[in-house]
């Protein structure tokens, strides 16, 4: 293995010391002629992820009666699942074709930065609709006052504003890195691993990493919480119709938020733990189970599970036929 690492990695020499310029993502291995099946198996999942995701976009905009918060909020989240999936696809589909599964400093950064950047957008989304169904729910004579479309534009400038900032703090201190090692055992950058491979990390990098993670995990994770826990105090003194009401627009977003968990326990526990008695097939899929996952699950709950979309969705596509 360390022969075939120091064969593959490119070294860029400089007077007497050493820059690694690219890093050699480790865990694809020698995979032989199955590399065919997988990349047929995940283009066709790319490409179904993007064509579901941009059929409700399609959706939302031609149909008037959408044209509101829910739906406007539910179409920008299709567009970050969009965004997520070309942030880990097209490196991932290229690699399998190579020998070396080299991946160039710059396009491993830039990745990262997708990533991380969308991770956190999905997230401050989910919870932006949380604090919609609190308003509609428990203040719904103020909601056409307090949710407006033009509000809901505001919202969704201010998650991207607060994710780009967030994350690019946390990244300005991965940049001026030295790498003295090039192997990532992963298929994709993973900001944990890249920056074990420095050769030295100042502890203002580790604090700039658990501050993204707080702000991009639990601050919205919090504020979900709060959300919903004061819906359910409504809902526990409300009608039959309510409850109903507050189950169907309700469930797809508890069942997003429940996946993100699990897929975060999953991220957590694989990086945390030596796999070596775990196949690395398992942990190649638990490392990326929430950017392979969660892209699909979002159309197909908010698609066919609200009555609205789907009734939409009926309309546009076969009422035309």
């Amino acid at each position: 293995m360390t022969h075939f690492v120091a064969r593959i990695v490119r070294i860029k020499k400089m007077e007497n010391s050493t820059e690694v310029v690219s890093f050699v993502l480790s865990a694809y291995g020698n995979i032989g002629n199955i590399k065919y099946l997988y990349f047929s198996v995940l283009l066709l999942w790319y490409i179904s992820v993007c064509v579901s995701n941009t059929i409700l976009i399609a959706v939302v905009y031609m149909d008037r009666r959408l044209h509101e918060p829910m739906y406007l909020l539910l179409c920008h989240l299709f567009l970050n699942e969009i965004s997520t999936s070309m942030s880990l696809y097209p490196l991932l589909l290229s690699q399998m074709f190579s020998d070396t599964h080299e991946v160039t400093l710059p396009w491993c950064f830039l990745q990262m930065f997708c990533i991380y950047t969308c991770s956190c957008v999905e997230l401050c989304s989910l919870t932006a609709m949380a604090y919609d169904r609190y308003v509609c729910i428990c203040y719904p004579l103020l909601y056409n006052v307090l949710m407006s479309n033009e509000r809901v534009g505001k919202i969704i400038l201010l998650v991207w504003i607060y994710s780009f900032v967030g994350y690019m703090f946390s990244f300005s201190f991965i940049l001026p890195l030295t790498f003295c090692r090039n192997v990532i055992d992963k298929v994709f950058c993973d900001q944990q691993l890249v920056i074990q491979l420095a050769c030295s990390v100042s502890p203002l990098t580790s604090i700039s990493d658990l501050f993204f993670g707080f702000i991009s995990v639990v601050i919205p994770f919090s504020l979900i919480s709060v959300s919903y826990v004061k819906i359910l105090l409504v809902c526990l003194n409300g009608c039959k119709e309510s409850k109903q009401k507050v189950l169907t627009t309700c469930t797809p977003q508890i069942f997003s938020l429940s996946n993100i968990f699990v897929g975060g326990i999953f991220y957590y526990v694989e990086s945390r733990f030596d796999g070596a008695y775990v196949p690395d097939e398992v942990q190649i899929i638990s490392s990326i189970y929430l950017q392979v996952l969660q892209p699909m699950i979002t159309p197909f709950m908010y698609g066919f599970y609200l009555p609205k979309i789907r009734q939409s969705c009926k309309r546009l596509l076969f009422d035309r036929i």
